[in-house]
């Protein structure tokens, strides 16, 4: 009897670790939780989704929670009607001319996802060994929910924040030919959105190989996104009788070339705080390779142990990557024209002509052509770094994750927050969530978010906004 008591209580006991960990979720986090899902099961992505139909379940939620409707602006253009999207207004206690607001800024686009390339269904929100998967799970629809549950609980426990509280939700964030809302308001409707600052995407922090939390990052600045297309044209002719003279080789010749291109070590503000922050908490190379290349930028060593990481790869540097390719017009016909798409990632400060200079250079053959397709945005700002921004972060670091340094990052992609700083309204990142050195599937297969990293966030991101607030 006594074996078969253990054994039906191991079974038990194996059934409870495999069940949802939201049964065990606090009232407000089950109620978050169902908002998420309703995020993520929305599909937004701009060739099956509709970020308005969104913004419309949104609205419905802000308006249940008490928001009048002078509170609640609904905006889009006519030729992308389901690309619209919403700002939503707490009024603070203070005059907001003489202490202005905060912008809770957020997408509400997805990249695409195809069922038949994901393990599970993406515009499903499925709970699974610790983490949440669907399209949009990591960005940014966690970081969508939080703001807006949060500003939903300010409003039915009737709290009254001294600076107002905006919430802008945008669409066109993922795609450049969709419409962008950030940057339509930033044009636009600047009154709407005015703020002391912005907290954006970018920020959070970073696990080891195996889940421990290594750092938080504070969003401050970000690369300018631009595309260049190299192109080789030529007279072709027939296949059968082939010439060396030939458009793809020539454009083939070039990528490996622009392949070969590696710009020069740069360092600003953010990027040094970084590194000279985080060098002294790592215990190896690498963090020696920090703390030195920020005393020499030069130092060949530190810069060759700090490239065997991507992201402090990109993070020193302007970086440049073929994304797209095209060519030939007939199977039979030598190649009149092939090209390729180039997509820098620019450092702050840098003009685009300049890089554009770098890769006519780089490729040296003046059969290419090398010319500036588009510029995602205006030239970057980076926002300043104050002690009001810093120091009410670091304190909640420290109380959520003991420990865990803060750091200053400058991102290496590209936020709607260089639309707010183009027309004066510093963008952060806050610190909160936190995700794998992999990237946890962002913009590729089996996206995924870290369940404690989505809730203990929520809290911190919680008390950092109120705290914002009050002061």
């Amino acid at each position: 009897m006594r074996i078969k008591r253990h054994l039906i209580g191991t079974a038990l006991a194996a059934l409870t670790s495999l069940a949802p960990a939201h049964g065990q979720d606090r009232p407000d986090q089950q109620t978050f939780r169902a908002l998420y899902k309703e995020l993520v099961e929305t599909d937004t992505s701009i060739t099956t989704g509709s970020c308005t139909a969104l913004a419309d379940k949104v609205e419905m939620h802000l308006k249940a929670a008490g928001f009048p409707d002078g509170d609640i602006t609904r905006f889009a253009v006519p030729d992308h009607p389901k690309e619209g999207g919403i700002v939503a207004i707490l009024p603070g206690t203070a005059n907001p001319k003489i202490l202005k607001p905060i912008l809770l800024l957020g997408h509400l686009d997805v990249v695409v996802a195809k069922r038949e390339d994901w393990t599970r269904d993406p515009y499903t929100l499925i709970e699974e060994s610790g983490y949440f998967y669907g399209r949009g799970t990591a960005d940014m629809k966690a970081m969508d929910a939080i703001w807006i549950d949060m500003l939903i609980r300010f409003k039915k426990e009737g709290y009254k924040p001294k600076r107002t509280l905006k919430l802008a939700l945008t669409c066109g964030e993922e795609t450049s030919t969709a419409f962008n809302g950030a940057n339509w308001l930033a044009q636009n409707k600047r009154d709407l959105i005015d703020a002391a600052f912005a907290l954006n995407e970018g920020g959070g922090g970073r696990t080891d190989d195996h889940g421990k939390v290594q750092r938080m990052s504070l969003h401050v600045g970000e690369k300018a996104a631009s595309n260049f297309r190299i192109e080789a044209t030529n007279p072709g002719g027939h296949s059968s009788a082939p010439v060396r003279d030939n458009a793809i080789y020539e454009l083939a010749d070039a990528l490996v070339r622009v392949r070969d291109l590696e710009f020069p070590v740069m360092l600003n503000d953010t990027t040094r705080a970084f590194f000279s922050r985080l060098g002294p908490t790592q215990h190896d190379e690498t963090g020696k390779a920090m703390s030195a290349i920020v005393v020499n930028p030069q130092d060949k060593l530190a810069e060759a142990i700090l490239n065997q990481d991507k992201s402090y790869h990109s993070m020193l540097r302007t970086t440049c990557v073929a994304t797209l390719l095209d060519g030939g017009h007939a199977n039979n016909a030598l190649p009149q024209r092939a090209g390729a798409n180039i997509n820098c990632r620019i450092f702050p400060g840098v003009p685009a002509e300049d890089v554009r200079i770098a890769l006519e250079k780089a490729i040296n053959d003046p059969r290419m052509t090398v010319k500036l397709l588009e510029e995602r945005g205006p030239a970057a700002v980076p926002p300043p770094l104050t002690k009001q921004i810093l120091a009410p972060a670091e304190r909640l670091v420290a109380k959520y994750y003991p420990g865990v340094p803060l750091v200053p990052t400058m991102s290496t992609g590209a936020t709607d927050g260089i639309f707010l700083e183009a027309v004066g309204i510093p963008s952060y990142g806050p610190p909160g969530l936190y995700g794998d050195p992999d990237g946890n599937g962002t913009h590729g297969l089996n996206e995924r978010a870290i369940v404690k990293s989505v809730y203990t966030g929520r809290d911190l991101l919680t008390e950092l906004v109120k705290d914002y607030a009050a002061h």
